[in-house]
């Protein structure tokens, strides 16, 4: 980011095209990945497991059900908050918040990439 301005950099964040916005939405890897892999981070996609670590639900475990790169922030099987007529409705949560524990790796791009990282 070119400013050490928050507001600017706040700016910057909601204003990026969707293909800057993805590099934001990658999340550190638990440490047995991590030694697998060779790498500290990779971008979230729908089908990953994941630990929440911060907030009202840190140390809940689930799968990504949705990556949202216009609002940066993905929704977890689990996570829900109770509206005021009482139904549950997914909470948002930042992908720095979490650890991905376990890798879907049914696409074989996302395995070729994250193999040649090691």
């Amino acid at each position: 980011m070119p400013s050490k301005q928050p507001r600017k950099q706040k700016k910057a964040r909601y204003t990026a095209p969707l293909h800057k916005k993805q590099k934001l939405m990658a999340a550190p890897l638990s440490n047995e990945l991590r030694n697998k892999y060779g790498t500290r981070s990779v971008n979230v996609i729908v089908g990953d497991t994941v630990k929440v670590l911060r907030g009202d639900y840190a140390s809940t475990t689930g799968k990504v059900e949705i990556v949202s790169l216009n609002d940066g922030a993905i929704f977890i099987e689990g996570v829900t908050v109770p509206k005021a007529d009482g139904t549950e409705v997914a909470r948002p949560v930042d992908p720095s918040n979490v650890i991905i524990t376990s890798l879907n790796l049914e696409d074989e791009h996302r395995k070729s990439v994250i193999s040649k990282k090691g």
